[in-house]
């Protein structure tokens, strides 16, 4: 068997694939060719700067990681590395893996560069982020893309309650950047059942404090915003417009109106969800948006068109819950926001996810939006936020202020 030097290698690979120039590849990527990109070099050069959408994959991974990202044998791929040493060597070994348009670009990345050719900088987790996200970056779906976008995230809950504290604390451990926490209560025993962010050494502490003390020590990376005020129709809009994704964690019906009118208005997605002794529900409320393709789907108010008549339906302090069920419900909470913010999975939008922990049973209705709904629907009826506690029952928010001691009596 003969020995080969690193030229003849090299040489040899050549002559066994195809190559292409660096401004033949920008023409074909000009004119929408599907070309499945794929940069073979180490991420310390990766990180430097690519070709816009390529994918990473380092040269000892490629064979191993190609069949995720491009399946099918017969479409073109194109691989780079610096010089076209490297990726040379890897369209060798994908022609022998089966991949029948294997390609790689002459010159690689520094020659389209030197070229004037349009290249991206990324952004990088740091040596801490990577061990941190490991067990995410290791999923597809997710990548090291997928937990940067989280990263850059903004989240806002509605209540730092049942439901809010375990959809905090797994939003927090998943590395979303910066969460949002609207609520004005202190921290009571009676809590503690089921609000797992806060501990006894809280009672008494307002919440917002309790649960950033809580998320700061789990992950330093996260900001946290504390909103400690009642979410009213003067301050709604501009608390909302902040964020990318709104959950709703709130107990009571006057909050769950206004907040679902105020995501409608400013086209945010909602993931509403509610508790009740041994059941719960969850679903997500996404307002269409056309320039970005985006259908849409029911509001709150498709479902429940007007709050309640007061005392209609007991609240959890009357009836009481499980104390896990908020576990089980935030959590899904969480799940379907990182969804959002990835890109990733069928979200809940148009189906309503129902759980009874009495016989551990989850179904799910499909729910359609209502043209008569009045936020909306074909011609609404409600065009600016209304505060409801008068047709509910509730106590203004002035009031439940003052027996929180946040304003002068």
């Amino acid at each position: 068997m003969s020995r080969l030097n690193r030229d003849q290698l090299v040489q040899l690979a050549k002559s066994e694939i195809k190559e292409i120039s660096a401004g033949e590849l920008k023409k074909r990527l000009d004119a929408g060719e599907d070309l499945t990109l794929v940069d073979v070099r180490e991420r310390d050069e990766f990180v430097q700067g690519h070709l816009p959408d390529a994918v990473f994959i380092p040269r000892g991974f490629l064979e191993l990681q190609i069949e995720q990202h491009q399946p099918d044998r017969d479409q073109p791929v194109v691989v780079y590395c610096a010089g076209g040493t490297r990726s040379a060597l890897a369209a060798r070994n994908l022609k022998e893996m089966g991949y029948k348009n294997v390609i790689s670009m002459i010159g690689g990345f520094n020659g389209w560069k030197n070229a004037g050719l349009p290249f991206k900088v990324p952004t990088v987790l740091t040596k801490e982020q990577s061990i941190r996200y490991s067990r995410h970056t290791l999923l597809n779906d997710v990548g090291e893309a997928g937990q940067i976008k989280l990263l850059e995230s903004k989240i806002l809950l509605i209540g730092a309650g049942g439901l809010g504290s375990p959809a905090a604390m797994y939003l927090a451990a998943a590395g979303v950047g910066t969460i949002g926490i609207v609520d004005f209560d202190t921290v009571d025993v009676s809590n503690l059942q089921r609000q797992i962010i806060h501990g006894t050494k809280d009672v008494g502490r307002p919440k917002v404090d309790s649960a950033t003390d809580r998320i700061h020590d789990m992950n330093p990376d996260v900001k946290v915003i504390g909103h400690r005020e009642p979410i009213t129709s003067a301050n709604a809009l501009n608390i909302i417009r902040q964020y990318d994704v709104v959950i709703n964690g709130s107990d009571n019906f006057p909050t769950r109106y206004l907040v679902n009118d105020a995501c409608h208005f400013l086209g945010k997605p909602l993931v509403d969800a509610s508790i009740f002794m041994f059941e719960g529900q969850a679903t997500v409320y996404q307002p269409a948006d056309h320039a970005h393709g985006i259908e849409g789907g029911p509001c709150y108010r498709c479902l429940y068109p007007d709050p309640p008549p007061p005392g209609e339906v007991p609240s959890c302090s009357e009836a009481g819950v499980l104390g896990v069920l908020p576990g089980i419900v935030g959590s899904i909470q969480a799940i379907e926001a990182i969804k959002l913010i990835i890109g990733i999975g069928e979200s809940l939008v148009g189906r309503l996810l129902m759980i009874d922990t009495l016989d551990m049973s989850f179904r799910t209705l499909k729910i359609g939006r209502n043209p008569d709904c009045p936020v909306c629907g074909d011609h609404p009826t409600v065009t600016e936020l209304i505060d409801y506690e008068q047709f509910c029952g509730f106590p203004s928010h002035k009031e439940q202020a003052q027996e929180h001691e946040l304003v002068p009596a």
